[in-house]
């Protein structure tokens, strides 16, 4: 009996041992190299490559101490580098175009929320509990695919107004949905575009952008082929102004998801009724808005040379601007423009795009400090009294040459200051204007006499209609 267990035992040492052999000479063969075939051996010197530029980068970040690399250089366009850059995001951006969701998925969504909900008696609003959510997310899974689990998840649920049910509206959560699976496409499509992938878009790749977007919006459909290229030169121009207000010449792809532009240029894809005329001309990336743009340029360009000197453009908006808002304009805004030898700077049609989109968004920060800049008629940073007085001066010369009643600068530039309430009693900065939630009212009454007259009237217009301010210019 003993010696069939010594038998065993001596047979299971053996084994053991001849199996640690045949690993020691697998291991032996592997690493001599013999055998194997081209695609291996590629594979191998491509590892012992790799392997070798991380240590070489790891021997440098080692010499330069605690002091992380800040600046990396562009890999070459043909070199490996590029190419293997460029794949990796091509499939990246297709790996997450295809977890999307599309028209048809949001369609089925909506169709499982609305038979699944309950109708308030009280609100007539369809509203869904979280058992009935969970239960929907499940409906969801089984038609669309996991691709919409995402969306159903306990903290999207309390996102959510919920009632004294604890139920959600379901018309909230999918506006919730689209507007996602919007916005993700939209980052996808600029991230296309995006040709050094650093998160930004350059003006070219934002027009390219709009440019792409036009057949599928419902109101630049029938778009003459000879206005696009314009078309998309004045609407990009508006994100530049809004999203890169360091004039850097790109714009942060986050940052244009998140501004009101994308939005106010989706607004296109609902079809025009013909009764909104009005809202047509208020959105800057509708046709009727940039044509206008154009003719108005063109109008004010008398000699026809491209550009605009200051008696041009003090012609803008039936001549109610200020001489010295005019002057301060060119100070400031217009140091890149079109000039001849012994002659003036003059406005380009670039700088006439800032110029009209501060003078129609001035209660937003980048309008208002375009503004600022030009009430501030020392670069100090601060207006001061002195500095009211002078601007106030030249909107009374507009003010009685219209035939209204002799005006107290001193009564306006206390009612500034009242409406203002700067941090410093003695100066008004761009924060202080920002801050007191007025600064398009103060900058429209220091620069132009209709906005002066506005502010003037503003009772009387409180309580009557909106109607368009018709000043004569040329009344004594």
């Amino acid at each position: 009996m003993y010696s069939s267990m010594d038998e065993d035992e001596s047979c299971d040492e053996s084994s053991v041992v001849s199996s640690m052999l045949w690993v020691r000479n697998l291991r032996r063969f592997i690493r001599s190299d013999v055998g194997l075939g081209s695609e291996a051996t590629m594979e191998l010197e491509i590892r012992k490559i790799l392997l070798n530029i991380f240590k070489e980068k790891h021997r440098k970040s080692a010499e330069a101490g605690v002091i992380p690399s800040f600046f990396k250089k562009k890999p070459e366009d043909g070199s490996i580098s590029h190419t293997v850059h460029r794949l990796a995001k091509y499939r990246f951006l297709k790996k997450q175009s295809d977890i999307s969701l599309d028209g048809y998925d949001l369609d089925a969504m909506w169709l499982c929320l609305r038979e699944n909900c309950v109708v308030d008696e009280a609100t007539g609003s369809e509203r869904v509990g979280y058992e009935d959510f969970c239960q929907i997310a499940s409906l969801c899974i089984e038609q669309i695919g996991s691709k919409c689990r995402r969306f159903f998840t306990p903290s999207n649920f309390m996102k959510f107004e919920k009632d004294e049910s604890g139920r959600i509206s379901i018309l909230s959560f999918y506006l919730y949905a689209m507007r996602t699976v919007s916005l993700t496409q939209a980052r996808i499509d600029m991230s296309e575009l995006d040709e050094d992938s650093d998160g930004f878009l350059q003006p070219h790749e934002m027009e390219a952008y709009i440019r792409g977007l036009i057949p599928n919006l419902a109101q630049l459909r029938d778009m003459p082929a000879a206005f696009v290229q314009m078309y998309c030169h004045i609407a990009a121009h508006k994100f530049f102004f809004f999203c890169d207000p360091n004039r850097r010449g790109k714009a942060c792809i986050k940052k244009i998801l998140l501004s009101s532009c994308l939005q106010e240029l989706m607004e296109l894809h609902q079809e025009s009724d013909g009764e909104g005329d009005a809202e047509q001309n208020d959105n800057w990336f509708s046709i009727a808005s940039t044509q206008r743009i154009c003719d108005t340029f063109l109008d004010l360009d008398k000699d026809t040379n491209g550009t605009l000197g200051k008696e041009e453009l003090g012609a803008y908006a039936d001549g109610t601007l200020t001489d010295i808002f005019i002057e301060r304009a060119f100070d400031e805004h217009v140091r890149h423009g079109k000039t001849v030898i012994g002659l003036a700077w003059e406005m380009d049609f670039e700088s006439f795009l800032d110029f009209v989109l501060a003078l129609e968004n001035k209660d937003t920060p980048e309008g208002l400090t375009y503004l600022f800049r030009c009430l501030d008629l020392h670069g100090r940073g601060y207006l001061t009294a002195a500095d009211i007085h002078i601007l106030l001066r030249y909107i009374r010369e507009k003010w009685i040459q219209v035939g209204n009643y002799e005006l107290c600068t001193e009564d306006v530039r206390d009612e500034i200051w009242d409406m203002v309430r700067p941090v410093h009693p003695l100066r008004i900065t761009l924060s202080d204007l920002l801050a007191c939630k007025q600064g398009g009212t103060i900058a429209s009454m220091l620069i132009d006499v209709r906005g002066f007259w506005a502010h003037d009237n503003r009772e009387n217009l409180l309580q009557e209609d909106e109607e368009p301010l018709d000043i004569d210019m040329t009344r004594n």
